[in-house]
């Protein structure tokens, strides 16, 4: 809205200027006059854009984004390019199951999938691309079979209630919240915080991470929440004082809102990505690569922010712009199930957290 304001703002003034010239030189040919067209947005690839208007001028996207931030995303995409988005959300879970019974039944239903269950797909579920807008992202964030590209990354850390708790008394590691059992029973973990744990793993080595993991349960009596958001929240509200580990950017989202809330770093910050991969039987392959670009773009990725999502282009600035930089010089761990490697850990992760 404040940008649209400056453009007009500006409009005027230039007009204001042209018309105080008219008077002091000849009137202008009409084509000096008409203002030239606004330049394609660099994701707007040409070949692209000429093969995705054969294709019909539709684009079947599936996603776990919720709707409040999708919908104004993929306008941004409709009005640059005049292709109809149908939106389909759903659960990470649901995804995975629709898209395997489609797949075998060989049914072209999606063209494109952004979400973090995109890691959770066979290979051959994924078509391989060369997007242009993919040079400019991290290169954790670049497959390099080029199957999938990350679009927003999802940092793991620790968060608490401000109001319950003084940043002062905060641990400065995961051994050190065995030191505050007045915790106890108000302390919580999304049930399904497998990359938190893989880290952890990774981190520690299995054997220090299973005992840290079984004093912590056995001393502090975390409480499982089903959803990350809904852990977030949970915490904002003071159900819970602190969280072994939640989004980042939920957190962020929470503070935005005014909620006493917010986060801090802790070796290891498990790192992964909601990525974008196309349906090798896309309806509309041309049209979801091109889609595929734009949601890699500055535009897209700097719109993202604005709900509080952590960009993968390190020309796109985080909201806030010290989301990244405060927690500190922290061992950053990328993680990635491939195949079944996230039943695996999620057995793992329940044997641990179950009571004892």
């Amino acid at each position: 809205m404040c940008r649209a304001f400056k453009s007009s703002a500006r409009a005027a003034l230039a007009g204001l200027v042209g018309l105080s010239a008219l008077g002091l030189a000849d009137i202008r040919p009409l084509a000096a006059q008409t203002p030239a067209p606004n330049p394609a947005p660099a994701w707007a690839d040409p070949e692209l854009v000429r093969a995705a208007r054969t294709e019909g001028g539709s684009l079947t996207v599936y996603s776990s984004v919720n709707e409040q931030e999708a919908l104004p995303f993929w306008k941004l995409f409709e009005d640059a390019s005049g292709i109809k988005v149908e939106y389909v959300r759903a659960g990470d879970v649901v995804l995975i199951g629709r898209i395997a019974i489609e797949q075998r039944a060989k049914q072209r239903s999606w063209d494109l999938l952004l979400s973090p269950a995109v890691g959770r797909l066979p290979r051959d579920f994924m078509q391989p691309l060369d997007l242009s807008e993919a040079q400019n992202l991290v290169p954790q964030a670049r497959d390099p079979d080029r199957r999938w590209y990350g679009v927003y990354a999802n940092y793991d850390v620790p968060s608490y209630n401000s109001k319950l708790v003084n940043r002062a008394d905060l641990p400065k590691s995961y051994e050190d919240f065995l030191n505050h059992k007045e915790w106890a029973g108000r302390i919580a973990v999304e049930q399904t915080d497998v990359q938190w744990l893989s880290a952890l793993f990774t981190h520690y080595g299995e054997e220090r991470a299973r005992k840290l993991v079984g004093d912590i349960v056995a001393t502090l009596k975390p409480v499982m929440i089903d959803g990350h958001l809904a852990l977030a929240r949970a915490v904002a509200a003071g159900e819970y004082a602190v969280t072994l580990n939640n989004y980042l950017n939920l957190t962020v989202n929470m503070q935005l809102t005014g909620a006493p809330t917010d986060y801090w770093g802790l070796d290891p910050v498990a790192v992964f990505f909601g990525s974008v991969a196309v349906n090798p039987l896309a309806p509309h392959p041309k049209t979801a690569a091109l889609a595929a670009n734009f949601v890699l773009s500055k535009e897209a990725q700097h719109m993202l922010t604005t709900a509080g999502r952590l960009p993968v282009r390190s020309d796109v600035t985080p909201n806030p712009p010290d989301a990244i930089s405060k927690l500190g010089q922290r061992k950053i761990i990328v993680v990635d199930f491939p195949g079944d490697d996230e039943r695996k850990w999620q057995r793992t992760f329940q044997d641990l957290f179950r009571s004892r």
